[in-house]
């Protein structure tokens, strides 16, 4: 019997050239022998996975069979399928993996990516769902996501600068290529860059699909901060709240805000300890959202990988950073701890190595990407 996890190990979470023939014959195979859920698309650089939760978790409450797919994950793959408030258990994951198996046969199976194949399966395992919430990986029009038909409406997160080598060195090229694979209707959440609203308004001519823009946003983002006063959420997730809410009166799905209060965004500048605060966040557009909510005189612990501006990043939190400690993170793709020390030095900003402590007296921020905080809770032997 193939073993779900084993069988993962062996995949290259995506490949250095996309072919999107891959995942499209794979997934011609499987609709002939699935359902199809109606599904919101979420595409965009920032926001994706708090945005897509809170809609989720809203619908679940409002009584619908809910289903979201989210990337990557912080502890463990489960986190990674969601239905009805839940993190799949292993034996639905193994059943259902075994299933897409002998639908695909082992030829295709074994050429799909990560990334390809674990969407197929979500797919095929959210199938008798009454609503699939799928968010995309790169997020532009060759992601495995958008092969998925019955993309009933997109949701457009923030878009910042991120995968430049798939996506393109510009923002209107990034923000052309996410928004191509709109293929109904479309929200934009608020942007930073205004080139995003020029290249969602020429598009939706062009591609006839519907463009929804908010409206009476900054009273839906009041109404929610009341809702959520206790849980002290940072102005970039309840603006993500807001969007969602949003989308589900495009929907037209009724809701109750007031199910907001057990809403739970783990990874999302979120609370572990009285003075610690995690956040998956790895690009300058997240730190961007990071640095007007962190407190000042942070003590930072950081890492990041290769290919992102942590040099514009840390220059950018500096106001905010009494001393960086860094955590060292177990994947290739990471910076060289030489490079990181020299961009530290370069801004005079003081540092050292994590060494596991932390102290009662001062406020920390795990920051960097997945890698960083999966690193610091395994080094806490922290369970979600």
């Amino acid at each position: 019997m193939e073993d779900f996890f084993k069988f993962l190990e062996k995949k290259p979470l995506y490949y250095k050239k996309i072919d999107t023939n891959r995942i499209k014959i794979a997934y011609n195979i499987l609709k002939n022998k699935i359902s199809s859920p109606k599904t919101v698309h979420l595409i965009g650089t920032n926001g994706k996975g708090s945005t897509g939760r809170a809609l989720a978790h809203l619908a679940f409450k409002a009584n619908l069979n809910v289903g979201h797919y989210s990337s990557p994950h912080i502890l463990n793959f489960n986190e990674r399928i969601w239905i009805n408030g839940k993190n799949i258990d292993n034996e639905l994951l193994q059943k259902n993996h075994l299933k897409l198996l002998k639908i695909l046969g082992k030829k295709i199976s074994n050429e799909l990516s990560y990334f390809e194949y674990t969407t197929l399966l979500a797919v095929l395992i959210f199938e008798k769902l009454d609503l699939i919430v799928l968010e995309a990986g790169l997020g532009g029009e060759m992601d495995a996501t958008t092969q998925i038909e019955n993309r009933i409406l997109s949701i457009v997160t923030p878009i910042g600068f991120d995968h430049q080598e798939f996506l393109g060195d510009s923002i209107k090229k990034i923000a052309t290529t996410k928004l191509k694979s709109i293929q109904k209707e479309a929200l934009l959440a608020p942007q930073r860059y205004p080139e995003v609203l020029e290249v969602a308004k020429e598009l939706s001519k062009k591609r006839n699909f519907k463009l929804h823009l908010l409206e009476k946003f900054e009273e839906k983002k009041e109404q929610i901060k009341k809702v959520v006063a206790k849980k002290a959420y940072p102005e970039f997730l309840i603006s993500n709240f807001a969007v969602a809410t949003k989308a589900l009166d495009i929907l037209g799905i009724k809701y109750s805000l007031n199910d907001l209060k057990t809403l739970e965004i783990f990874g999302r500048f979120y609370k572990i300890a009285p003075n610690v605060r995690i956040d998956v966040g790895h690009n300058l557009l997240s730190a961007k959202a990071i640095f007007e909510a962190m407190e000042e005189n942070t003590i930072l612990i950081y890492n990041s990988l290769k290919d992102k501006n942590y040099h514009k990043i840390l220059k950018l939190l500096k106001p905010k950073i009494k001393e960086v400690k860094i955590i060292k993170i177990d994947t290739p793709r990471a910076v060289k701890i030489e490079d990181l020390r020299k961009s530290l030095e370069a801004l005079d900003i003081l540092y050292e190595d994590f060494d596991g402590n932390l102290n009662p007296k001062e406020n920390y921020l795990v920051f960097g990407s997945f890698y960083t905080v999966e690193a610091f809770l395994k080094m806490l032997n922290y369970s979600s």
